[in-house]
């Protein structure tokens, strides 16, 4: 008789990718919308993303099932934020905010790769990347999820930004205009989509810019 090994794991990777690229006076999120398990796909039509404040939003993937708790965790707080200071959440705060969160969650970690992105107090796009444990860093551009392996390089051969640790210290934001910063994350889908199963073309996309935001829509095929 053989005996059976007892696999049972409380996460699943429901992969998908995303991408998020700060610009002098914009933010462009992107992520595709396909959720899937294994070979299988749950369903074509599934946004990862979600705003958490007038100007910020979080791009996720990874477990969605820990990303919508995340999410819930985190508007809960961003509420009591608004009663006790009578306005919104910054970008920079709700970066910190979010990685306490995950941080706190490190002995059984919300299972989930989150880009944060924006506006800050100034009007400058930022864009702030996480590990599951809320290590983070602000950069100009990043992506997570499944696809990430293939569109950081490609990123970073078109908007390699000059390190953090160089003095005095660098702007990180791209030199793109917004409709070129669009065009990239075009690119970029469509050629993770074709070598990554679990990443498409179709993507839900918004915008920040200074004078306004574009909420999220689904663009691509």
């Amino acid at each position: 008789m053989t005996k059976q090994q007892a696999n049972w794991s409380p996460y699943d990777n429901n992969g998908g990718s995303c991408v998020a690229i700060a610009g002098a006076d914009y933010c462009v999120i992107a992520a595709d919308t396909r959720m899937s398990t294994g070979y299988n796909i749950l369903t074509r039509d599934y946004s990862k993303i979600c705003k958490l404040a007038d100007k910020c939003v979080m791009a996720s993937s990874g477990f969605q099932a820990d990303v919508r708790a995340l999410q819930k965790q985190l508007a809960a707080r961003h509420l009591i934020y608004q009663h006790q200071h009578n306005k919104q959440m910054s970008c920079p705060a709700m970066a910190q905010l979010l990685s306490n969160t995950l941080y706190y969650k490190r002995f059984f970690p919300y299972y989930s790769f989150n880009v944060l992105g924006g506006l800050d107090n100034e009007g400058k796009g930022c864009v702030f990347t996480y590990d599951a444990v809320g290590s983070y860093e602000k950069v100009g551009y990043s992506s997570q999820g499944s696809g990430s392996t293939l569109i950081m390089p490609f990123l970073d051969n078109q908007l390699k930004s000059p390190s953090p640790l160089l003095l005095p210290a660098q702007d990180a934001v791209t030199p793109l205009v917004e409709a070129e910063a669009i065009d990239l994350v075009k690119t970029v889908f469509a050629s993770a989509s074709e070598r990554d199963i679990y990443t498409v073309r179709r993507q839900t996309r918004t915008c920040y810019h200074k004078c306004s935001w574009y909420p999220p829509g689904i663009h691509g095929t």
